[in-house]
C-alpha cells in the first residue's frame, strides 16, 4: 500500500524550496513516503517531516530536511527552529521548521547547498563549482 500524499503544491515554502533545489546539477524531484524529495541521484533535501524527540510524534508539514556537516550540527541544534527528524536524524539529517519563524531563503539555499555537497557525487559538485 503506497503512502498517502502529505503535501499540497500550494503549501507554504514548497515553491521556493523547489526553485532552490531544482537549480542544482541533475537535480530532480520525486515523491517518497508521501513527500517531495529532491535528489541528484541521492536525496539531498526533503519537504516536511516528523520528530519523536520528546517521545510523542510531532509533525512538521512545512519544513526542510537536509543532511548537515558534523561541524555545523551542534550550532544548528541550539537553534529552536531546527528539529531532529525521525528515521533520518541518526544519519546526520536535521529539519528546519518553516513555521517557527520568518523563513530566510538565503539560509535555506545555503543549507540545501551544503546538503547537496555532502550527498552528490563528486562529478556533480565539480559541475556546481563550474569546474
Amino acid at each position: 500500500m503506497p503512502h498517502p500524499i502529505m503535501y499540497r503544491d500550494d503549501d507554504p515554502g514548497l515553491t521556493e524550496l523547489r526553485s532552490i533545489a531544482l537549480g542544482f546539477p541533475e537535480a530532480f524531484e520525486k515523491i517518497s513516503h508521501g513527500r517531495p524529495v529532491f535528489c541528484a541521484p541521492k536525496m539531498f533535501a526533503i519537504f516536511g517531516g516528523n520528530s519523536k524527540a520528546t517521545g510523542a510524534m510531532v509533525a512538521y508539514p512545512h519544513a526542510l530536511l537536509v543532511k548537515v556537516d558534523e561541524s555545523e550540527r551542534r550550532a544548528l541544534e541550539q537553534d529552536s527552529r531546527f528539529f531532529y527528524p525521525m528515521y533520518l536524524g541518526p544519519f546526520g539529517w536535521l529539519g528546519l521548521d518553516f513555521a517557527a519563524a520568518q523563513v530566510d531563503w538565503d539560509e535555506v539555499a545555503e543549507l540545501v547547498d551544503a546538503s547537496f555537497r555532502l550527498t552528490a557525487p563528486a562529478r556533480l559538485v565539480r559541475l556546481l563549482d563550474g569546474a
